[in-house]
């Protein structure tokens, strides 16, 4: 009588996370030396034509060039962004992070720090269910 048989199961392991960041050209610069690419967004044009390249594929710009190392659709894993450029992109990621799609997105204080009075989606989320801590 042994133990019972577990089922087999199918583990899909990828050997990288690829990232990516959007913020302001003092932080890009940061996370390339941990070796982590992106790109400076100096407004909201430039921020929203960024996000939908990497979420969308989209390649439609304002009179500006996207450079070539954003990724398109599917490739990044985890988009990490600045307070100023989630603020930037107002609905658009609030719907992409309701979603549940990839790439998630980490947002992360800028180089002046958090920004004052700034709701979080995790703050909406707990007024929103009434949980206050």
């Amino acid at each position: 009588m042994g133990l019972p048989r577990r089922p087999a199961y199918i583990v899909f392991v990828t050997d990288r996370v690829d990232y990516f960041f959007l913020g302001d050209a003092e932080l890009v610069t940061g996370f390339r030396f941990i070796g982590i690419e992106g790109m400076a967004v100096r407004d909201s044009a430039e921020a929203i034509a960024a996000f939908r390249r990497i979420t969308e594929g989209w390649n439609e710009t304002a009179g500006f060039a996207l450079p070539d190392t954003l990724p398109g659709a599917g490739i990044c894993q985890v988009l990490i962004m600045t307070e100023e450029v989630a603020d930037w992109l107002d609905e658009l990621l609030v719907n992409w992070q309701i979603s549940g799609r990839y790439p998630l997105v980490v947002e992360i204080p800028g180089i002046m720090g958090r920004i004052p009075d700034r709701k979080t989606l995790v703050d909406a989320i707990r007024e929103a269910i009434g949980i206050h801590v």
